[in-house]
């Protein structure tokens, strides 16, 4: 059967105060009271029954997941102990579908990406199930068209377009996964022509990327089998905790896919953005006369102009007088005020809290 894996893991630090370690930036109500994680699971819908759509999500976010997708099964909310990025993710879903359809066809997709129009993706998906479904030894991601020398993305150098049967879109061979490239490199890179953004979505079988975990990264092989044989079992969480601290912390991408043979692309010729930051804000929302992106209930801005003001709370009035490339974010209990320029510093403001003042803020 085919299944839809949606990663909803990432905690969003870049969007302190809003995203916190118990409710991360997948389920912030920033787009028209709407969340990325409801959002990304509606487009997936018309594609995938409801019953095999599956969420990844850490431990501390299951309840508020649950909380969001009301209408998902319970236990399609699966819970990972602790953080050891996409591999071991990507593993535990593979690993636990398998046990139950050794022919799985896996959708791997992630929550916190605004994608546009839906009907892109949602073809480009089908397609790469199909193809999947044909080729089961294969694996595809998805590239998007880039639209400027991004030196904030991965890129996957993709070759030789072709079309293939019961598929709308063309077919590329992946040549290469690169990362965050300088500036030069970047703009050779969309010179080129040959060079997508790397979108972090796939399909394959499950039986093939756990035959390439276990090629590419050994250890994890006995982890996941313990985990299969201690899975719906009556010490399911205690192996689960026990096994999942074991696999490496490394992404699929540096894990398998820079590596693997037979890894092909669909391109995605759509509007793209990774919702990591405040800045993002200004590609989804439109501003005001004076470039102003607000995204809040009531609000009065005097002589402001290239700020951001960000609150979910609609009864909360945001009121400013003067401000200029300011971002404002307000939450019930902390108020962060930083200048556009210094966002990127946030990570590092969230230690310092965490130093002096504890994690209660976090």
């Amino acid at each position: 059967m085919d299944y839809a894996v949606i990663m909803a893991g990432g905690t969003g630090k870049r969007l302190w105060p809003l995203s916190r370690q118990k409710r991360p930036k997948q389920v912030l109500k920033l787009l028209d009271g709407q969340t990325l994680l409801r959002r990304c699971f509606e487009r997936l819908q018309p594609i995938f029954d409801l019953r095999n759509i599956i969420v990844l999500t850490n431990a501390e976010y299951a309840d508020v997941v649950r909380e969001n997708l009301a209408e998902l099964p319970h236990n399609n909310v699966i819970a990972e102990p602790t953080v050891r990025d996409t591999a071991g993710a990507v593993g535990l879903a593979a690993t636990i579908l398998s046990k139950y359809d050794s022919e799985a066809t896996i959708a791997v997709v992630t929550a916190d990406q605004i994608i546009k129009p839906d009907e892109v993706i949602q073809q480009a998906l089908r397609d790469g199930v199909t193809f999947v479904n044909h080729h089961p030894e294969k694996m595809i991601t998805f590239g998007i068209q880039p639209t400027f020398a991004s030196t904030s993305l991965g890129y996957i150098k993709c070759v030789d377009p072709r079309e293939s049967p019961d598929c709308q879109n063309e077919l590329y061979s992946v040549e290469a996964f690169k990362e965050k490239p300088d500036a030069a490199t970047a703009k050779e890179y969309i010179d080129s022509g040959q060079y997508f953004w790397n979108s972090g979505m796939f399909v394959w079988k499950a039986r093939t990327i756990l035959a390439n975990l276990a090629k590419y990264l050994p250890e994890t092989k006995e982890p996941l089998a313990k985990i299969q044989v201690g899975w719906d079992g009556p010490n399911q969480q205690k192996v689960l905790l026990e096994w999942f601290l074991k696999l490496p912390k490394i992404s699929i991408d540096y894990a398998v896919m820079e590596k693997a043979e037979d890894v092909h692309a669909i391109k995605l010729d759509c509007r793209w953005l990774d919702m990591g930051s405040f800045a993002a804000l200004a590609d989804i929302i439109s501003s005001d006369k004076h470039n102003n992106i607000v995204v809040a209930g009531q609000s009065e801005l005097l002589d402001c102009k290239n700020s951001i003001i960000v609150t979910e709370d609609k009864g909360h009035l945001i009121a400013a007088i003067g401000l200029e490339n300011m971002v404002v974010a307000h939450s019930p209990d902390a108020t962060l005020v930083c200048h556009i320029d210094q966002t990127a510093k946030i990570k590092e403001l969230l230690e310092l809290i965490e130093r002096n003042i504890g994690d209660k803020y976090l």
